[in-house]
């Protein structure tokens, strides 16, 4: 039995959570008597499924199962009840809530949540997408270890300033990173903590490179896997730009049952209209988050890339 002391708050995502789960990775406190937007509740009563797998969607509420651990629900981008399961454990209820359930709520909001890392470049935002695997969060660790910061790591709140300039929220200061992109950048995996047990990916603290401010989104690069053994960048044009932003919207297969399609392409278009999109092939047989770097940072010079 999980007994509920005390209620904690914080500052990410571009919003004020209220949680009865301590989420140690998030920045806080805000104040007491800040607008709370979501809360984050434990709760004893049985949260209900239409079925075991998969999600239940209705107009307002999402709502989800991780065997043994617990059932997750997410309401009209408000509020994230959890229902713990008999192996409950706070770590691992965490990446559900900080991924699949933010992802939810930011969509629930009418905020687009895209899938990967941001990093803070000369005062803009550039968000880095991808399939999984493709290595967003190790050629964003690349440019953190060149200087630049982190805004957000798996899910990337997009919103819009009173001027309708497209903008990213940050999210907390940690990044997720397999055991062979740490071997490859000379880290020791054994200094942190694996995201489950007997595996291989770790959360990796970055505070001291992560950049907490809203800032005007600049460009997103989707990275994808290439047979060649360089790096290369191109723009995408028309409605490639579409397809970046559907493909990879965070958990962008409930946006058809969430009757979202229609604002989705609304929002695209939006951000369309002032922020470009590219294409970063980078080799499958060698390691080039560096050599990325070096090519996305030497065309933003040479204006090949950003306007």
């Amino acid at each position: 039995m999980i007994s509920i002391k005390k209620k904690y708050t914080y500052d990410a995502f571009g919003l004020n959570i209220l949680s009865e789960l301590p989420l140690p990775e998030l920045n806080g406190p805000v104040f007491p008597d800040d607008h709370i937007d979501v809360s984050i509740k434990l709760s004893k009563d049985k949260i209900e499924l239409e079925q075991k797998k998969g999600f239940t969607v209705l107009s307002h509420y999402v709502a989800f199962e991780v065997p043994s651990l617990a059932v997750f629900s997410i309401k009209n981008g408000k509020e994230i009840a959890i229902a713990p399961l008999k192996d409950f454990d706070e770590a691992k209820a965490r990446l559900y809530v900080l991924g699949t359930c933010m992802g939810v709520i930011l969509m629930q909001q009418q905020t687009l949540p895209l899938h990967g890392s941001a990093i803070a470049i000369d005062g803009r935002a550039y968000a880095i997408v991808g399939n999984s695997g493709a290595g967003k969060s190790t050629l964003a660790s690349a440019f953190i270890q060149k200087g630049y910061k982190l805004i957000s790591d798996d899910v990337i709140p997009v919103t819009f300033s009173n001027d309708r300039t497209p903008m990213v929220q940050p999210t907390y200061p940690q990044q997720k990173l397999w055991e062979e992109s740490l071997t490859e950048f000379g880290i020791d995996s054994r200094k942190y903590n694996p995201l489950f047990e007997r595996e291989t990916k770790y959360s990796v603290p970055v505070k001291n490179s992560f950049h907490d401010q809203p800032i005007p989104l600049g460009g997103i690069f989707e990275l994808v896997k290439g047979s060649g053994e360089s790096v290369e960048i191109r723009q995408t044009n028309g409605l490639e730009g579409f397809r970046i932003l559907l493909h990879h919207t965070f958990r962008g297969s409930l946006l058809q049952r969430l009757g979202l399609k229609g604002w989705h392409f609304i929002y695209s278009s939006e951000i369309l209209k002032s922020v470009n999109t590219f294409q970063v092939t980078r080799s499958s047989l060698n390691f080039t988050p560096y050599e990325s770097v070096t090519k996305i940072l030497n065309a933003m010079k040479e204006g090949n890339v950003i306007d």
